[in-house]
């Protein structure tokens, strides 16, 4: 039977992450499906904001002195449990491209340039094979593609030193089961670095659980974090000491601060950062994640699985009939997200909801990507949000000259 607005409201009513939907500051009118690339503001994070350029304003210097400096460490333990971490295993830096670069060189150094290749996911997110054949080209080591859909087992052998994989697949939505993965690939005597930038703060994460030992993501989607929020990086405390990291910055040193003419690495977790970073964005945040300590993240998978299958029900007779193809996985098997594609119109279609409010996003070829934040979507949001989308189908409403031309940022 397709949903009605009633029976999404009747979900609302019984809903226990309702209340979250008034901390997030949402634009009027606006139907936001795309936390998935930009999470929503926490109308905490502007006042944190102002603190912090205030602190700035009348501090001075003295702030890094004030809860600037050990930002990184301390934002870490906040997101930790988030992440089935313990503290001291999770630091918050740079972004997920640098923090790969370095776990890569960390993996390559503590195994004594015993192995040499470094596997990485065709079909993935192509940032994270950018920066594998960027560390490749420059020390000599090889890189090879795990094809879209093939069995990892058939591409670990006695060479490769690292697998990177991503938790959950940004165009697919594809959840992979990391402790399985993760055994598989430390039996044959490898290491693998796992991705979580669509799984942290859409799912519970377990990294101690699944025996992981490396991991990267971002802040700035399901977490909130904010446009440009910093990345963070964990490492198992049993894996900490191992060696070198390549980006060996001055905030990573033992002691960053008697300005010593050789590097010695920090312990533990804060060898792995590296120069000077921003307190201004730290700030929104830290507002943020002090948000997430009381979230329910048992609820918040469970509603995040239902308002996905909310958004399918409503349009599931739709697709066929107008070549819409749903490449969602089963609901056991994805994480916070519907993938559908139109490969002629998929960006107009896009383009036709932003128009009218509702907020998805696009990637080539045809894929429209729709985000289930269960913090600030109700299950009636998403509901009028499919309204829309058949309403834009069925009257190829798409197809207005406007909604053809490409931005720059898709």
């Amino acid at each position: 039977m397709t949903p009605t607005l009633e029976s999404a409201r009747k979900l609302d009513r019984h809903d226990p992450l309702a209340g979250f939907k008034a901390r997030f500051a949402l634009p009027e009118g606006v139907l936001y499906l795309d936390g998935n690339s930009l999470g929503a503001q926490p109308r905490d994070a502007r006042e944190a904001l102002a603190l912090t350029r205030d602190q700035w304003r009348d501090e001075l210097v003295k702030g890094w002195n004030q809860g600037w400096f050990d930002a990184p460490e301390r934002l870490g333990d906040l997101l930790a449990p988030l992440l089935g971490a313990g503290p001291g295993e999770v630091v918050v830096s740079d972004n997920i491209t640098l923090n790969l670069f370095k776990l890569l060189g960390y993996i390559i150094d503590s195994q004594k340039r015993a192995r040499s290749v470094i596997l990485s996911e065709g079909g993935n997110f192509p940032s994270d094979s950018y920066i594998a054949q960027g560390l490749c080209r420059f020390t000599g080591l090889e890189h090879r593609v795990l094809p879209e859909g093939g069995d990892l087992a058939d591409y670990l052998d006695e060479r490769v030193a690292a697998v990177v994989l991503s938790q959950v697949h940004y165009r697919t939505g594809r959840l992979r089961d990391m402790a399985a993965i993760t055994a598989l690939v430390r039996e044959q005597g490898a290491e693998v670095i796992w991705d979580l930038a669509h799984s942290a703060g859409a799912m519970p994460v377990d990294l101690n659980g699944s025996g992981v030992r490396y991991a990267v993501g971002c802040t700035y989607k399901y977490l909130n974090g904010g446009p440009g929020a910093p990345g963070f990086l964990y490492v198992h405390k049993d894996s900490q000491a191992r060696g070198w990291q390549p980006l060996s910055g001055w905030h990573g040193h033992a002691a960053p601060f008697d300005f010593e003419g050789d590097y010695a690495p920090a312990p533990g977790i804060l060898r792995f950062r590296t120069g000077t970073h921003s307190a201004l964005a730290y700030a929104p945040l830290e507002a943020s994640l002090r948000l997430w300590r009381e979230v329910d993240m048992t609820a918040l998978r469970a509603k995040s699985l239902a308002l996905g299958e909310l958004f399918q029900d409503c349009l599931t007779d739709l697709f066929e009939s107008k070549g819409i193809e749903d490449i969602t996985p089963p609901v056991a098997e994805r994480g916070s997200q519907v993938a559908l594609i139109h490969r002629e119109h998929g960006y107009a279609i896009v383009q036709a909801l932003i128009a009218r409010g509702v907020i998805g996003d696009y990637r080539a070829p045809g894929l429209m990507r729709f985000g289930f934040t269960p913090l600030y979507l109700s299950y009636e949001d998403v509901w009028q949000a499919a309204r829309h989308f058949r309403e834009v189908v069925e009257t190829r409403e798409y197809l207005g000259p406007a909604l053809l031309t490409r931005s720059a940022v898709t």
